[in-house]
């Protein structure tokens, strides 16, 4: 009998030729340093013994161990459940969810907001909702906005990466094609999708420029906060800091990176939050999002708004990043996020496990996440990294370049 299986076996052997394979690694705690266990194949992890500092987390304002984080997970949990039991639209709609979607709102400066279980389920439940007729998307947006665009089986027209005039092209050849088609501009919807802050490449999209291209041709811009929300002006995110909440139809993000949490979120009109809460299919069969962790980021948010972890978080970005360039390492981007470009993914793999066994963590990402020839260590300090812990990463990657031949 013909076999029409699948060999998993072959696949593996691959991955591994090339130097693709990834594995699992357990901490013991998410914060900013922790022991590591070996990848285990199944068995239980044994932690190693000595504890390593970790530059490579979303955790970006260190609230995941924060104890006023973890006291509203607890009560949560306490006096409202451990799990919704069911979608927001059945019984699993809560006055924690309620409470949460009001902060988001009023952070973004949006009439309304909507807790989706992940940051995935949002752009893709928003985009499928939306059914768009032509989606204008940045070259690196996120691949959960990539999938949206496929699942809502929209025409998708890239633009370069962050350049606003390839936007500006791109949007002119489709409205003179409409036009030589005789379509008006009424009979299309478009949408501008982009992500504010990279999460790769630690860019910063130009989004006021992207809203007069839109003004101009009609469309609609869309915004993922993810790596945003919560670092920039009041909690909020990039467009909080350029003040474009009035020009901005969608804001997007998550819980589970600054918010120190599990979920995603979409804000914007009162019109768009009821339409995706009946549209969005991975709203409506999903399970609502558990309370505790809704609880989580509500009182993260709170803390991200009116503490100091933001203000540190940038002294520590500016110090790390003086650091690595003052070595001469070539360090892209212009937020929390420092991708220290290496270029061959052997040489990245290798300056991360040089710097692994000075028990620093930051691991090498390599294609395909990233282009061929830009491997890179993707480098985030927390903000609830000290002074010390700064330098000794900067130590760990000095000693680790010169080993490698990279300095």
């Amino acid at each position: 009998m013909a076999d029409r299986g699948f060999d998993l076996e072959d696949r593996l052997r691959t991955l591994e030729e090339n130097d693709l394979k990834r594995v699992l690694s357990p901490v013991d705690r998410v914060a900013e340093r922790g022991y590591f266990a070996d990848p285990s194949g199944g068995e239980l992890p044994v932690l190693d013994s000595a504890e390593a500092l970790v530059f490579a987390s979303n955790n970006y304002l260190g609230l995941t161990d924060d104890q006023r984080v973890q006291d509203a997970a607890r009560q949560a949990a306490a006096t409202v459940g451990t799990g919704a039991g069911a979608s927001r639209l059945v019984t699993g709609d809560t006055m924690v969810h309620q409470d949460l979607e009001r902060l988001l709102a009023e952070t973004k400066g949006t009439e309304r907001a909507l807790a989706f279980s992940s940051g995935y389920a949002a752009n893709v439940g928003t985009i499928t909702a939306l059914e768009p007729d032509v989606v204008f998307s940045d070259e690196l947006n996120h691949a959960s906005i990539i999938d949206g665009c496929r699942l809502a089986d929209t025409e998708t027209a890239v633009y370069d990466h962050c350049d606003a005039a390839s936007l500006w092209a791109t949007l002119e050849e489709h409205a003179e094609r409409a036009s030589r088609a005789g379509r008006e501009p009424a009979d299309e919807s478009w949408l501008i999708v982009t992500d504010s802050v990279f999460s790769m490449d630690g860019t910063v999209a130009p989004l006021e420029e992207i809203c007069d291209a839109a003004e101009e041709f009609g469309a609609w811009v869309m915004v993922d906060e993810a790596h945003a929300t919560g670092l920039y002006a009041n909690g909020g995110g990039v467009v909080q800091a350029e003040g474009l909440e009035d020009r901005i139809q969608i804001q997007l993000g998550t819980l589970s990176k600054a918010l120190a949490s599990q979920g995603g979120y979409v804000a914007g009109s009162s019109e768009l939050i009821e339409c995706l809460c009946n549209d969005a299919r991975s709203f409506v069969f999903s399970t609502g999002l558990a309370p505790p962790a809704a609880a989580a980021a509500s009182e993260a948010l709170h803390v991200a708004r009116h503490g100091d972890a933001r203000e540190r978080l940038w002294e520590n970005v500016a110090h790390l990043r003086d650091g690595l360039e003052s070595m001469g390492f070539e360090v892209w981007g212009d937020s929390q996020i420092l991708p220290v470009v290496v270029g061959d993914r052997r040489d990245a793999i290798a300056l991360a496990d040089g710097i692994r066994e000075r028990d620093v963590v930051a691991p090498a990402i390599r294609p395909p996440t990233v282009p061929e020839g830009t491997s890179r260590l993707r480098v985030v300090p927390l903000a609830t990294h000290e002074q010390g812990d700064i330098v000794s990463c900067l130590e760990a990657f000095r000693a680790a370049g010169e080993e490698v031949g990279l300095l």
